[in-house]
């Protein structure tokens, strides 16, 4: 009998395990159709071709000035490549070049070892070092759309505590320095926003972006700030983002004058559009991150059926829509966006794009289909015409170019 009384556990066991199996994936698609179709201003699109994990050989291509110190791009797909084994500094560039007849992506980036300048053309799938000049330390890097500036902020000092911004050439033959301890900057075609924070609260200056005639934009009661830019003679400003505390969202005109668009929000973090009439935002509602739309003139609120934290989102340049990186399963363990910024918590995101107009989301990138690992993105770049995605894994600091 012992063998029959085995048969039966063995078959209540496998009847239990199937019926979970039901359950969770009748819950699971219970709760994809209830996030999605209970956001009646967005819909979900059918995906775009996305890359397939077969037949995926990576090729090595080779680096544009055949110099062997200079390492090659990998092509892992036909449209996805891996440009950089990293890790890079977080912030490139995306310049259209045009040579003769042809048209091409430029991007410009910064290895955070050397802190060598390196250049990647897109189409031509060609890889240069610009600049050999050593800047190890770098933290962060703002670069001016033209591609000829980047503004690099490190720490120096015997306990590394005076912060420096300093604006490089991208052929590293010449620079100068803004003023020190500048807590962010903010950069355009034609100014740096640049902000100074102490214990009475912060300071924000306008500058040429060659660093002169500087003047200042407004003063604030509150220190711990981020500005952006977007539109013309238009600013943006936001507290700090933390979950434990309420953040809010000010618009503020060339007077200086402060307006909030949106708040008090647990971990809001923002990002405007190039024209400054959207502001994406996230923040944080009962444990669940959410992600909405702001209208900066009907200050009009349109929540999006994705989420992420603003910082790994990036806009067209015509504010046609914004690609971002998606968590597929962010844990309620976390406090967001605190232990993201700190690295405690790493995502395994997809990429998406959310069309402004069309009012639908959009499955852009399933990162995991190339055989590629884990994506945390950050650093979204995007070309004007819209033909290139760039992208910086967080997890491992490498840089990649997705074509659209």
């Amino acid at each position: 009998m012992a063998p029959l009384v085995v048969s039966h556990i063995s078959m209540r066991r496998a009847l239990i395990i199937g019926a979970s199996i039901i359950v969770l994936f009748g819950g699971a698609l219970t709760a994809y159709y209830y996030f999605f179709a209970n956001t009646p201003s967005l819909s979900v699109a059918p995906s775009t071709s996305l890359p397939s994990a077969a037949g995926n050989e990576s090729q090595t291509l080779t680096n544009g000035n055949d110099n062997p110190a200079v390492p090659a791009a990998t092509k892992v797909t036909a449209r996805l490549v891996k440009i950089s084994q990293g890790p890079v500094v977080p912030g490139v560039v995306v310049v259209d070049m045009v040579a003769s007849s042809s048209t091409d992506v430029d991007v410009r980036f910064i290895e955070r070892q050397s802190g060598n300048i390196f250049s990647y053309l897109v189409h031509e799938e060609a890889l240069t070092r610009t600049s050999n000049r050593t800047l190890p330390g770098i933290a962060e890097a703002h670069w001016l759309p033209s591609g000829q500036t980047v503004f690099v902020r490190y720490l120096s000092g015997d306990t590394l505590s005076t912060i420096n911004t300093y604006g490089l050439m991208a052929d590293g033959s010449s620079g100068f320095f803004l003023p020190q301890d500048l807590v962010g900057i903010a950069v355009s075609s034609t100014s740096i926003l640049a902000l100074a924070s102490g214990a009475n609260g912060s300071v924000a200056s306008l500058m040429h972006t060659d660093g002169t005639r500087a003047s200042t934009l407004f003063s604030s009661p509150l220190s711990s700030l981020r500005v952006l830019l977007g539109g013309k003679d238009q600013y943006f400003a936001f507290t700090k983002p933390a979950q434990s505390l309420l953040g809010d969202l000010f618009l503020i005109d060339k007077a200086g004058n402060f307006s909030r668009l949106a708040g008090p929000l647990p971990g809001l973090v923002a990002l405007a559009s190039p024209s400054g009439k959207e502001v994406l935002v996230s923040y944080m509602a009962d444990g669940v991150m959410r992600m909405a739309l702001v209208n900066t003139a009907t200050r009009a609120v349109t929540r999006l059926p994705v989420a992420t934290i603003a910082d790994k989102c990036v806009w067209a340049a015509d504010d046609s829509a914004v690609y971002c990186g998606i968590p597929t399963a962010p844990s309620r363990e976390y406090s967001y966006p605190d232990d993201w910024y700190q690295g405690a918590i790493p995502f395994n995101d997809r990429i998406w794009r959310i069309s402004v107009g069309g009012r639908y989301a959009q499955l852009v990138l399933d990162f995991s289909l190339a055989n590629s690992g884990l994506l945390d993105a950050t650093a979204l770049a995007t070309d004007r015409a819209g033909t290139a995605l760039i992208f910086v894994n967080k997890n491992d600091g490498s840089l990649w170019s997705y074509q659209l």
